[in-house]
């Protein structure tokens, strides 16, 4: 096979690499596994992920939660009397999360801090609680609370921007099409029409203006590439006052593992239609989970989902869901829910590094912010979708290329101008394993299974 990168077609800029802190963060409370974990994740040693999404939590009352596990649900800073109704605020919550986020920052490498919401603070919606209404498909919230709601955030973002932390977005809605709530949950969430999400956004929107914050939201996160996107992306860009606090579509690429040709469709209809808009992949774990924590296989997905997300998607950044999940979940069988990059116990007493850790790492710590997308011309199918290459030009001229082969061995013919070449391995049995770095030599081999960035100069 040939890869034609010497005549590589430049495309989108790219905004980088991140993960969110949910939920993992609030049970992190040791400082030596923190300093670790913030290492691994955002260090210079470890993936120098430049992406923070901090969960700003609905929060919940003992006697009125319906999510059982702990680590999915989270501690407000806004404390809520059910007796009096009276409120207030206690920054000293949510303790490890922030101190999780604060250790992230001192790294150096995050230029993105992003603030989201997945549910209201359970006493602003209708059925006091944070996992969304009775009913599926209902929005938790009453449109007499909304501007509570956007209070909250916003005191929550002025309260962090004091402080010195650089938010730089807001997110207060989380995959609004999703029906969250009724007999059965498990997290936070609220449901939104696409009337109510404008109407939220608008809220926002004038109250950031009005306040003069120096943000902007980050929005509406949908839960897919394609569905009711449209729907959104119409309603957000006819509302003039939303625009003036926006410029970035957040979506999530879930449900659609196998469907490459859902990523040509989404940049054709929605990123090369609205140039005047970025387009952030915000938020992706395997859906459903076919991986096995400590197998390869997981890896081998994740950097195919990033590659053509950000190829064939046009996504300008690509965000993990989680940074790490719950051992103590499923134990037995170890799957854990598995899609984080790090597996921890309880209160972290145990935690490992898990497989997909090192598909981001062949992005993350090889591309840097500024990077520039390259089309070099291959087209995988849904049908023909096992081995995938795909290339990026840095802001220092390096060109840097990530194959993912789930195939067989194949040669490969690397065509362009370069002097030398580095060449980075992961597979079941070794990681970031450096090959070769010396003079450019224009033929390479790609082993099944494995995960290979290229650097050449």
């Amino acid at each position: 096979m040939k890869l034609y990168l010497g005549s590589a077609k430049e495309m989108q800029t790219l905004y980088g690499f991140g993960t969110s802190a949910c939920w993992w963060a609030q049970a992190c409370g040791e400082e030596k596994t923190q300093d670790e974990i913030a290492e691994l994740l955002y260090g210079d040693s470890g993936l120098k992920l430049n992406i923070y999404r901090y969960n700003i939590g609905g929060g919940y009352d003992e006697d009125n939660c319906r999510v059982e596990n702990p680590w999915r649900r989270t501690e407000s800073f806004l404390v809520y009397d059910r007796e009096s109704e009276v409120s207030f605020w206690d920054f000293n919550r949510d303790k490890n999360a922030v101190t999780m986020m604060k250790k992230c920052l001192a790294k150096g490498n995050v230029d993105t801090l992003i603030l989201f919401c997945n549910s209201p603070h359970y006493s602003h919606t209708s059925t006091g609680q944070a996992s969304g209404s009775l009913l599926y498909h209902t929005c938790n919230i009453p449109k007499m609370n909304y501007k509570k709601f956007v209070d909250y955030v916003l005191d929550i973002t002025e309260h962090f921007i004091n402080e010195g932390l650089p938010v730089k977005y807001i997110s207060p809605i989380n995959e609004p099409q999703w029906k969250w709530g009724g007999s059965l949950v498990w997290q936070e969430g609220c449901h939104y029409e696409t009337e109510e999400v404008v109407e939220i956004l608008h809220l926002f929107a004038e109250e950031i203006i009005r306040r003069k914050l120096p943000v902007t939201l980050y929005t509406p996160e949908s839960g897919e590439m394609l569905g009711d996107n449209e729907k959104y992306l119409k309603a957000i860009l006819a509302d003039k006052t939303i625009m003036k606090a926006c410029d970035i579509f957040a979506y999530h690429s879930y449900h659609a593992d196998d469907r490459v040709e859902d990523r040509y469709e989404f940049k054709k209809e929605f990123v090369s239609a609205h140039p005047e808009l970025r387009f952030d992949m915000s938020e992706w774990c395997e859906l459903p989970n076919k991986s096995h924590t400590k197998n390869f296989k997981g890896a081998l997905i994740t950097a195919r989902i990033i590659g053509q997300d950000l190829i064939y998607g046009g996504a300008a950044s690509w965000t993990a869901w989680v940074a790490a999940n719950n051992i103590a979940i499923n134990s037995e069988d170890g799957f854990d829910y598995s899609d984080a990059m790090l597996s921890g116990s309880e209160h972290f007493e145990e935690w490992t590094i898990n497989e997909r850790y090192w598909a981001m790492a062949h992005f993350s710590k090889y591309i840097p912010v500024g990077s520039k997308a390259l089309d070099i011309g291959l087209r995988p199918t849904n049908e023909a979708n096992d081995f995938n290459a795909f290339a990026f030009k840095t802001p220092e001229n390096e060109t840097v290329l990530v194959i993912v082969n789930e195939e067989t061995n194949k040669g490969i013919t690397l065509d362009g101008n370069f002097d030398t070449v580095r060449i980075i391995v992961s597979t079941q049995t070794e990681k970031l394993a450096e090959k070769y770095n010396g003079k450019f030599k224009g033929e390479l081999v790609s082993k099944k299974n494995s995960i290979t960035t290229v650097i050449l100069n």
